[in-house]
């Protein structure tokens, strides 16, 4: 597991340090990572959130396209 680290920089507010690191979190997907994990999941039902998470992604693109 990747280690994060944000540093405050001088005079910087610790709720701007917050945001940034919340960021850099979910930037890298760090908390979707640890929520899915905490249960067990079906092999076929991981395969089917990605085949849906697929077909969602396509479906958004095609739509930009179109514009």
């Amino acid at each position: 597991m990747s280690q994060i680290e944000v540093k405050v920089r001088k005079g910087e507010n610790i709720d701007k340090a917050l945001r940034r690191l919340k960021k850099r979190l979910d930037r890298e997907s760090i908390l979707q990572d640890a929520k899915a994990k905490r249960y067990f999941e079906k092999p076929s039902d991981r395969r089917r959130r990605k085949e849906k998470l697929s077909r969602f992604t396509n479906y958004l693109r095609s739509k930009k396209d179109k514009e």
